[in-house]
């Protein structure tokens, strides 16, 4: 934010309003994250998700709810069911004609529409979700005093666990979009990043303290002197675009002419976001959590090949979030549309026909950029497992987290910019107004 930006924001309270509602919304979120669901052992609970969920999908998703499942608390589940519901959803207009038509030609009904399906869709993955949770820890013990992390097993657990987390996953999709209304930013997203922030104090005070026993001294300087190095990485190739130059023809209706002007069509580098890197995670982890409860000795041996450090783990890891990189970037990004919308409006790419053509030079183009963009992405996600088993760095720093950390961060600091851009214009076009009034 600009110097001019900072003033103005002192003489806004209705932006201040705003994020006065984000932050009190987003309060009572991280307050939900502490109340523990009813007939769990919390000491039980936290001991036995510290031996054997850190590093599996169930660790991966408590890093998403905000430590709520480490502490299977009422939003153990976080947003993730309607994160999961949207992206299927968006499979689903792929694969849909009517689905896809509906929600582009229909307008805000049509986009009610499918909004309404997304939540009643999260509702069941939630519940579904909530089931398996409920019956994985039933029957599960504390490593270190023996005691069952749930004090009365049986339907009647079962019952609750699925109508408080499915309860509880309904009202954070209510504060997201209370945040979003009312407050500045994505109110989902912003769901996710005050929980992955909420946890970095604690494993930055625990790779400080240390440093000096199982962490050089000098490792310790590289490390401060790498984040912020990530961090300006992350944001120039987030914000890095191939821009292909379009022009648009003169057209004339009665006295009036149109087009004849210049403009660009942006190519983002990142256009699947951080996507792919979840879903890579998630398939991989899948059959290691599911061995890490099973005392079979060849399910074992899974467990030790599919645990993050392996190589065989992080060579799957970057050949999937490769393919899911391409695979979600074809899924959100439509090149035969991009070119018929600019063959309607009389658009064209310098050099290149209009049509098909011009959807082949797209498609080219995006897919030299996604390259780039999915090497980005991969060396960020492998940058913890480096960090780790070459320096002994607890602290998982890199990876989903950060890129969900920045994005998040540069998506609010650009909304709350554009507020007051847009503020400032207001005002000039109000002052014009009075001044043309009592010329």
């Amino acid at each position: 934010m600009s110097a001019q930006g900072a003033k103005s924001l002192a003489h806004m309270p209705e932006l201040w309003k705003k994020l006065g509602w984000t932050f009190m919304l987003l309060l009572a979120y991280r307050v939900g994250i502490h109340v523990p669901l009813p007939g769990i052992d919390p000491v039980a609970m936290a001991e036995f998700f510290k031996k054997f969920a850190s590093n599996n999908l169930i660790g991966m998703l408590d890093m998403f709810s905000g430590g709520g499942l480490s502490q299977f608390s009422i939003f153990a589940l976080g947003v993730m069911p309607y994160i999961s519901a949207s992206i299927i959803m968006q499979l689903m207009q792929v694969l849909n004609p009517d689905l896809k038509r509906m929600a582009r030609e229909e307008g805000g009904a049509g986009k009610k529409k499918v909004t309404q399906y997304t939540r009643y869709l999260a509702v069941l993955i939630s519940a579904v979700q909530a089931f398996g949770l409920a019956n994985l820890i039933q029957g599960q013990k504390s490593p270190v005093t023996g005691m069952s992390v749930v004090l009365e097993a049986g339907l009647m657990f079962q019952f609750i666990t699925v109508l408080t987390m499915t309860t509880g996953t309904m009202l954070l999709m209510w504060l997201g979009e209370q945040i979003t209304t009312k407050g500045i930013g994505n109110g989902v997203s912003l769901i996710i990043f005050s929980g992955i922030v909420a946890s970095i104090p604690r494993a930055v005070i625990n790779t400080v303290s240390q440093i000096g026993a199982t962490i050089s001294p000098l490792v310790g300087i590289a490390l401060v002197v790498l984040i912020p190095v990530v961090m300006l990485g992350i944001i120039f190739v987030e914000r890095a675009q191939r821009r292909i130059p379009v022009h648009y023809a003169k057209r004339q209706q009665g006295r009036k002419v149109f087009g004849g002007q210049t403009t660009h069509l942006p190519l983002r580098l990142n256009t699947a976001g951080v996507i792919p890197p979840i879903f890579a995670g998630s398939l991989l982890m899948f059959p290691a959590t599911l061995a890490e409860f099973a005392s079979a000795p060849w399910l074992q041996n899974i467990a030790q090949m599919f645990r993050h450090t392996s190589l065989v783990y992080n060579l799957l890891y970057v050949a999937l979030i490769i393919f899911f990189c391409y695979f979600y970037t074809a899924i959100i990004f439509d090149p035969k549309d991009i070119a018929e919308n600019l063959k309607k409006q009389g658009g064209f790419v310098p050099g290149i026909r209009p049509g098909d053509k011009t959807q082949e030079y797209i498609d080219a183009v995006l897919t030299r950029i996604t390259l780039w963009g999915a090497m980005y992405i991969t060396a960020v996600c492998i940058l913890p497992v480096i960090l780790q088993t070459q320096f002994g760095i607890p602290f998982l720093f890199g990876g989903t987290s950060v890129l969900i950390v920045v994005g998040v961060a540069m998506d609010f600091m650009s909304q709350v910019n554009s507020y007051l851009i847009s503020r400032q214009y207001e005002g000039i076009l109000g002052k014009t107004k009075i001044k043309g009034r009592y010329q």
